[in-house]
């Protein structure tokens, strides 16, 4: 069954703020395997410029997914989530995000398109701080596979 077009330009509500920490940031450059200290020692950021450690430009993962659930779960959509995948992933930083940052999101369903019964929705999610400092817009477009009856 095709996604429902009329959630194209929809806008969800902000999110909670995400307080940024310095130990989410080295746990997270842990886990994707990044050793660049600057995520790490406020020495190596600030010799770089920064006032204290940043987030790996893909840590806005954290945020934007969390975001993306308001979408993704609202059952007027009716996106089957046992057949998604995630297609794409991309952001746009207008600087890193960095420790005491109070990021909130917002999403926004960007387009919605159907192709050989497989339904996809690109997603944005802009995250700023909580006075409205643009930080990162991703772009997500996830896929749901169509079904084997439906596809041609």
């Amino acid at each position: 069954m095709a996604l429902d077009q009329s959630f194209v330009g929809r806008t969800y509500p902000p999110t909670p703020a995400y307080e940024v920490g310095r130990e989410k940031i080295r746990e997270f450059a842990e886990a994707i395997g990044d050793p660049n200290p600057v995520y790490r020692d406020p020495e190596a950021a600030k010799a770089l410029g920064h006032p204290d450690v940043v987030a790996p430009p893909t840590f806005p993962i954290v945020i934007s997914m969390p975001a993306a659930d308001q979408v993704v779960y609202d059952p007027a959509l009716g996106l089957d989530w046992s057949r998604v995948v995630h297609g794409d992933q991309r952001f746009n930083h207008e600087r890193p995000m960095r420790p005491g940052d109070r990021v909130v999101a917002v999403v926004t369903v960007e387009s919605i398109k159907s192709i050989a019964g497989n339904d996809m929705i690109t997603l944005m999610t802009e995250m700023s701080t909580e006075d409205g400092e643009l930080i990162t817009v991703a772009r997500a477009l996830l896929v749901a596979r169509a079904a084997e009856e439906e596809q041609s």
